[in-house]
């Protein structure tokens, strides 16, 4: 089933927002004063790009064409688009395994999952999952293990890293999307959209150890690697929720823009963003105080965010513009 994608006025201090992307744009200051607009630049896409991704080690991104269904593979180098690989119907999940440069890809309506090689850029292997795929993630520690959620199947299907085998079935809560692993709790964090909730899964067990009610309707989810902190954005309440990953309780309820959907966490920094739809902005999370810290505005539909964490760039998918915006700490 195709999601259908739904757009700050941006205060934040000169000090801090330069702690987040130095040069980028700020409206005004604690003082009013106006900063100059930073480096902030476009790249066409394919049709209703969803999903993105980044390999830490090339600085390639990965960018899931809903509609036309290919991946656009963009060079961090240069900002161009490289390569179009053509994948399943409807692809709006996709992930890297750090590790072996594999690319994972949700094809939604094809119910399989394409997997690009990085040596060669083709998709070298197709594994069926059955109810829709959407949301992927890997856990690069354990050989590449991959978690996909099935929103028709309400469950998460477990694939094996090295053999491309489906291993487990884990069911979760109701219309699964965004799924994300934590290293520091050795879980899986699944947003259940029309349940309301988090599904946390043991990485050992594969069992799940604990479901979080959340506000709204749960769609992306990020773990911040430096502090094991869960990020959920709400559609509906226009929030984000804090989940402790020690505790599996929810500690802080954020408030960002309009429709947030997509969210990322940058593994160095610990610095969250989060893609506001339809208020056409990106919202910028501290990841030690969590609050908003700055809002980047006039970007036209964000549905997807990812984090180069060498370079800091950040990869934003606008869905209906077809285009990738991309902010950078230099021009």
């Amino acid at each position: 089933m195709e999601r259908i994608h739904r757009m700050m006025i941006v205060t934040a201090t000169a000090a801090v927002w330069a702690c987040v992307l130095p040069g980028m744009a700020v409206a005004s200051t604690a003082a009013g004063t106006s900063r100059p607009a930073g480096c902030m630049t476009t790249i066409p896409v394919g049709d209703r790009p969803l999903a993105a991704a980044v390999d830490h080690r090339t600085g390639q991104v990965y960018v899931a064409n809903a509609l036309d269904n290919t991946v656009s593979v963009i060079s961090g180098r240069t900002g161009t688009v490289t390569a179009t690989i053509p994948v399943g119907q409807l692809p709006q999940g996709i992930a890297v395994d750090q590790r072996t440069g594999r690319v994972y890809v949700a094809n939604s309506s094809s119910d399989t999952v394409s997997v690009i090689s990085r040596r060669t850029g083709t998709v070298e292997a197709t594994i069926p999952v059955a109810g829709q795929p959407a949301g992927v993630a890997v856990d690069s520690r354990r050989h590449g293990t991959v978690y996909v959620t099935s929103e028709t199947g309400n469950a998460v299907s477990v694939i094996s890293g090295r053999t491309g085998a489906v291993t487990a079935t884990v069911p979760v809560g109701k219309f699964p999307f965004g799924v994300a692993v934590s290293r520091r709790a050795d879980a899986v964090y699944v947003a259940n959209e029309k349940s309301h909730s988090v599904s946390v899964i043991s990485a050992r067990t594969g069992t799940v150890r604990a479901v979080i009610p959340v506000r709204g309707v749960p769609v992306g989810v990020a773990v911040s690697q430096r502090t094991g902190m869960v990020y959920v954005t709400s559609d509906g309440t226009d929030t984000v929720s804090v989940i402790s990953g020690h505790t599996n309780i929810v500690v802080a309820v954020i408030r960002v823009g309009n429709a947030p959907t997509g969210i990322a966490a940058d593994p160095r920094t610990g610095t969250i963003y989060v893609a506001n739809e339809t208020s056409n902005s990106v919202s910028v999370i501290s990841g030690r105080t969590n609050t908003v810290v700055a809002v980047i505005r006039r970007i036209p539909s964000p549905a997807a965010i990812a984090v180069d964490p060498r370079s800091g760039a950040v990869y934003v998918a606008n869905a209906f513009q077809n285009t990738v915006t991309v902010l950078t700490r230099t021009c």
